[in-house]
């Protein structure tokens, strides 16, 4: 489906929460809306407050940490709380966040960290380890509040604050994630107040209490996300007073929104079209950044939606089921087109699972292992798999009806509508129907395994576990009437076990080998076909930005890192003076690195995070 950081495009995300609400409002430009009730330029309110405006195509899932996974919500959350590590901008590798250092027992089941005595919530209290133990906690025995992150605590054996600055996470076995918990740690005095984790959604009181560096001070569904610069940020203030995240279900809209100057910024659905990009290109106080992304873009087969417990639900196609049909349709895509005519060339092939922007886990297929676009090939394996054509030329099922697969597509971003234009007519030609389902909310149907395939997407983050995580057997439902991790329903055994021995692995080489393995193996599984690695498209307005860090420094994306530091670097371009960023593609200055203390595990100092975030959706 998608979002995290971890976390999918206009988000795939899975385990997505119903909100309760008003219903979709579709914001055109220059339309007067509940935060503007009149148009007007998004460089300042009328209050003198320097406001940063984000166009976005995806709405939010939840705004409760432990329930959200789409990009644009993890995205806010990483605003709103601290993390106890942080990511680099300029190289992606670990430094301090809540936490100021960390380090493993000779053991490594035993991690201590010291957190800041610097950092306060918002309200006035001061954060300590004891809201980090409780958020853990709480992780490790609701699974309503383990919805999103489950997967970060589940080696988790103990975790406790014995002193407002030291937080003790005692694990069952090694875990290579340490440094690399991509969880908000949050407020105990305020949440622990919440009865019913899995529907509480942290959208009816506000200002909400936050120590990041901006607190959400306002949230109408499906129209806007405010949030206010914190002034008692540790690590220092934003430079906007204000940075609103306005809802445009019309992506063309969002655009024409950035050209008459009503928003600051537009990032598309995540990105934006070839098209768009290109009549911004040469535009007045327009800046255009266009870089390797940290997304991939796929379809997803059905392989039989079941819970944990067993029992089988939804409806996907049984055909599926077999290896070799699931082989055939992605033998009939031709991702060379894709990358051609969907994305003209502000693409990369996909193959593996993980993005080429990774290069210590990125993988290839060999030759012989290789989907390659075969029509011929794809023909021969459907009647192998005893799916032949009948008089009319139509491939039929084991039932003697004529095979149609029912495709989810997301009717806010273009690339779907686009490929799935050519699906029709690449296996139209083996004889197979095609029905796009365009949805505005494609978590219903997907959550009830009611799909044949669907389009998915996910952002990577520099540690893959979380991705790697949501097709493990262990992110099933519990039941079906529940929510679980998983992405699509995959459970296979060979697999689990590889994620399993790369969780434990502290050896840098060796854990990219396994995760690799991890790959190869849903690559032959056949349920993800990778078909393009997006780049990250993005537009601004320079005469309202005049500096934001990207990440990483050198060809990075704005929208969706694995951090704050795009929002929180930002400078207005009417500020005078010199800004803390080189250039629009500078790096923040000043950034804190702290002590990091590994032990013995140097190399384990740079590791990566995973995705999420980025993650995610």
């Amino acid at each position: 489906m998608d979002t995290n950081d971890q976390k999918r495009s206009l988000p795939h995300g899975l385990r997505l929460v119903a909100l309760a609400g008003a219903a979709a409002l579709t914001l055109t430009a220059g339309l007067a809306t509940p935060l503007d009730p009149a148009p007007q330029q998004a460089r300042a309110a009328d209050d003198g407050k320097k406001v940063l405006t984000v166009a976005v195509a995806q709405s939010v899932d939840s705004l409760s940490p432990f329930l959200a996974v789409r990009l644009l919500s993890t995205s806010i959350h990483r605003l709103m709380y601290e993390y106890l590590t942080n990511y680099d901008p300029k190289d992606n590798h670990a430094i301090p966040g809540l936490a100021t250092k960390w380090e493993p027992s000779a053991d490594k089941l035993t991690w201590t960290y010291t957190i800041r005595d610097n950092s306060a919530w918002s309200d006035g209290q001061q954060a300590t380890a004891e809201d980090a133990a409780w958020t853990f906690n709480k992780m490790m025995t609701d699974t309503g509040a383990a919805t999103a992150n489950g997967s970060y605590v589940g080696n988790f054996r103990k975790v406790t604050a014995p002193s407002p600055t030291k937080l003790v996470i005692e694990l069952k076995k090694p875990q290579a994630t340490m440094a690399a918990l991509d969880v908000p740690i949050v407020p105990k005095h305020v949440w622990e107040k919440v009865s019913d984790f899995s529907e509480f959604n942290n959208d009816k009181s506000f200002p909400v209490v936050g120590n990041g560096p901006f607190v959400l001070s306002g949230y109408k569904a499906d129209s806007y996300v405010r949030l206010k610069a914190n002034k008692s940020f540790w690590r220092g203030s934003p430079k906007f007073d204000e940075l609103v995240f306005r809802y445009y279900k019309d992506q063309d809209a969002a655009v024409s929104a950035l050209r008459k100057g009503e928003v600051s910024f537009v990032a598309g659905s995540p990105s934006l079209t070839p098209a768009q990009a290109e009549s911004l290109k040469g535009a007045e106080d327009i800046q255009v950044n266009d870089a390797p992304g940290r997304r991939f873009y796929a379809l997803a087969t059905n392989p039989g939606a079941k819970a944990k417990n067993g029992e089988k639900f939804g409806d996907g196609h049984p055909s599926l089921l077999d290896q070799r049909v699931r082989h055939a349709l992605f033998r009939a895509v031709d991702r060379e087109a894709i990358i051609d005519k969907v994305f003209r060339g502000h693409a990369v092939e996909g193959e593996g699972y993980i993005p080429p922007r990774f290069q210590d886990y990125f993988w290839k297929p060999s030759a012989s292992q290789k989907l390659a676009y075969d029509p011929a090939e794809a023909a021969r394996l459907l009647d192998q798999a005893g799916y032949k054509k009948n008089g009319d030329g139509k491939r039929v099922g084991k039932d003697g009806k004529p095979i149609t697969y029912r495709v989810l597509c997301h009717a806010t971003d273009p690339n779907d509508k686009a490929v799935g234009k050519y699906l029709q007519e690449w296996w139209g030609e083996l004889g197979i129907g095609v029905q796009l389902n365009c949805l505005d909310n494609v978590t219903d149907p997907w959550l009830a395994g009611k799909y044949d395939l669907a389009f998915d997407g996910w952002s990577v983050n520099p540690d893959p576990d979380f991705v790697l995580s949501i097709h493990t057997c262990g992110a099933l439902p519990a039941t079906p009437e529940e929510t679980g991790a998983t992405d699509n329903f995959i459970c296979d055994k060979k697999y689990d076990e590889l994620y399993a021995r790369q969780l434990t692995e502290y050896d840098p080489a060796k854990r990219a080998d396994i995760v690799k393995q991890m790959e190869s193996r849903l690559y032959d599984l056949g349920y993800m076909n990778v078909m393009a690695y997006p780049n990250a498209v993005e537009a601004f307005r320079t005469d309202q930005i005049k500096s934001i860090t990207t990440m990483p420094a050198k060809a990075g994306n704005i929208y969706g890192q694995d951090g704050y530091w795009s929002w929180w670097s930002a400078v207005p371009a009417d500020s005078g003076g010199s800004s803390d960023n080189a250039s629009s593609t500078g790096v923040v200055v000043g950034i804190v690195a702290g002590v990091v203390i590994l032990g013995g595990l140097g190399a384990f100092a740079a590791m990566r995070r995973r995705a999420t975030a980025e993650e995610r959706e």
